[in-house]
């Protein structure tokens, strides 16, 4: 494998951004810290070529489609729910234990963290993050809004990611930098104006539960439209600029680390709910410019 040196000594320091950091007058230092810690990514010193390892995605996204495919839309398809009663099935199991011996099999060093199965050498280099299906709610009730995730962990910071949605014949990969679609250069849209926004969440319910729901109530009054397309999909159409803003109030690290490098590589700011580096988070802000997003986080802060 080969490395280089993208940012010389001050690598782990600092990235570029493509756009300026707005100004946040009313923020605490604390919070403007936290804000401009989530936008200058600390990268490690030397980071590595990912020709190989971005193959080894596009193949875990073909082959767990092909595997989860034929079981959706299946009404008579067995549902388990797990401890904390949220629903799975034999299609998460399947593509997470087909995708994990992939990996092992073409890179044994490597760690891996499912949603399913849970941490394998996650002290490793490099470790991938599975999220067989991100929304297997809509997948249970034949809702094509659930995806597959897979991140790729450099060092503990997400450098690669896909959202993949195979009924829809979606695949999107960013690296941080650049974001595709099927191929494609994809880019965020540029809105600045809440009221012209369309804000996407899984549920209305669990911004009171585990965030600030009235600040929620206040932020879904103030845009164009508020839906409920999120889980991974709503990153997707955020990054192709079908949407504005995307929060989601709670998150696993199997839920965010493939939404980083693919929301930065489109242009668009991603945090957690108080502005802090979004990965490793149990929140989620993402949208699609650094003004917007700041304007986000003033109302759910309020």
């Amino acid at each position: 494998m080969r490395v280089r040196n993208r940012f010389g000594p001050l690598a782990w320091f600092v990235k570029p951004l493509r756009r300026p950091v707005p100004s946040v007058r009313s923020w605490t230092v604390v919070s403007t810290w936290n804000y401009a810690r989530s936008l200058f990514v600390p990268t490690p010193s030397v980071t590595p070529e990912l020709d190989e390892f971005r193959s080894l995605l596009h193949e875990l996204a073909r082959e767990s489609s092909a595997l989860i495919r034929p079981l959706f839309g299946r009404p008579d398809l067995p549902v388990d729910l797990k401890e904390d009663h949220s629903p799975v099935t034999s299609a998460d199991r399947g593509a997470e234990e087909l995708m994990r011996e992939m990996i092992r099999q073409r890179f044994p060093s490597h760690g891996v963290l499912g949603e399913e199965f849970g941490p394998d050498r996650t002290d490793a280099e490099f470790v991938w993050v599975l999220d067989p299906i991100d929304g297997t709610k809509s997948f249970i009730t034949g809702v094509a809004l659930w995806v597959t995730l897979i991140a790729l962990l450099y060092r503990g910071e997400p450098v690669l990611g896909c959202i993949h949605q195979p009924i829809l014949g979606q695949l999107m990969v960013g690296d941080g930098a650049t974001t595709t679609l099927n191929g494609k250069a994809v880019h965020c849209r540029a809105t600045e104006d809440l009221s012209s926004c369309t804000l996407l969440t899984c549920d209305w319910l669990s911004p009171a539960r585990y965030q600030d729901g009235a600040a929620f109530e206040r932020l879904c009054r103030t845009v164009r439209l508020a839906r409920t397309w999120a889980d991974g999909y709503g990153y997707l159409l955020l990054a192709s600029g079908f949407a504005d803003i995307v929060v989601d109030p709670i998150m696993n690290p199997w839920d965010v680390a493939a939404l980083v490098p693919v929301v930065r590589g489109a242009g668009g700011i991603i945090t957690d709910w108080h502005g802090s580096p979004p990965y490793p988070a149990n929140s989620t802000v993402a949208a699609c410019s650094p003004k917007l997003h700041a304007a986000v986080l003033r109302m759910l802060r309020a």
